[in-house]
């Protein structure tokens, strides 16, 4: 959704959005802000089983669907930010805008490694260990990887240098999701992100990047982790916190 709005696609791509509550059905189009207008399906399963028959593994979201094939295109995120980024320039108000320049390639292929093992996927490592110690070896990893980012962002505007790339917008939403959800939701509270001064300050300038903040929906946010994984939250009470302004000025001039 990010890189949609950043490069203008909302006419060439249209969403459909399904219920953060997600139970054993998996993901649902309930009715009202959370339908399906293409096809009026219940599920996204259903999405799924058109494009493979017989399909039984994992539904996941997001999902790029094909409206002239009649199936899935992918459904993997990082796939998905690279095809965004380039594939539909055609239809874009910014196809100028380019979020993997080829000089810059190799160093955001090195960090989209790190980030996504250290921090994007070991939030989950964490949140999800069934034993002491693979929690705390994810964990630290999860702190190594954000002390690395903010190093970074110490030296450089940006993780990848002087301009935004997808390196950025893949670590984003890891963390923006933070400190309302990560830090208790996955016990991993050893810092805060606004205890890292970088981080929070950049943090908060992408927020505020025309266009973005309207893709962050904290409440569904809060509302799909807090209730829809009963072996962390069986009470699936949802936090009334943490107050956080992400509209405050963050100095990164």
């Amino acid at each position: 959704m990010i890189v949609r709005a950043l490069k203008g696609l909302e006419n060439a791509i249209e969403t459909s959005w399904v219920d953060p509550y997600r139970d054993a059905r998996g993901w649902a189009f309930t009715g009202g802000a959370y339908t399906d207008p293409l096809h009026g399906w219940e599920f996204l399963g259903e999405a799924y089983e058109a494009t493979d028959p017989g399909y039984d593994d994992r539904i996941t979201v997001p999902v790029l669907w094909d409206r002239e094939a009649g199936m899935i295109v992918s459904n993997e995120s990082a796939d998905l930010v690279r095809m965004l980024g380039h594939e539909f320039d055609a239809f874009a108000a910014r196809p100028e805008l380019d979020l993997y320049p080829e000089a810059l390639r190799e160093e955001i292929d090195a960090i989209n490694e790190r980030t996504y093992e250290g921090l994007n996927n070991g939030v989950y490592r964490t949140g999800f260990a069934t034993s002491q110690e693979a929690y705390e070896e994810a964990f630290a990893a999860v702190f190594a990887t954000l002390e690395h980012l903010e190093g970074l962002l110490a030296q450089r505007r940006y993780l990848a240098g002087d301009v935004l790339t997808e390196a950025d917008w893949r670590v984003f939403p890891t963390l923006v999701r933070f400190d309302p959800v990560y830090i208790t939701h996955f016990k991993l509270n050893r810092r805060r992100l606004v205890d890292f001064a970088n981080l929070w300050a950049y943090t908060r300038e992408l927020y505020q990047l025309p266009g973005v903040a309207e893709t962050v929906a904290f409440d569904q946010i809060k509302r799909h982790y807090f209730t829809t994984h009963p072996s962390i939250n069986p009470t699936g009470i949802i936090p009334a916190g943490p107050e956080l302004d992400f509209a405050a000025p963050h100095g990164r001039g």
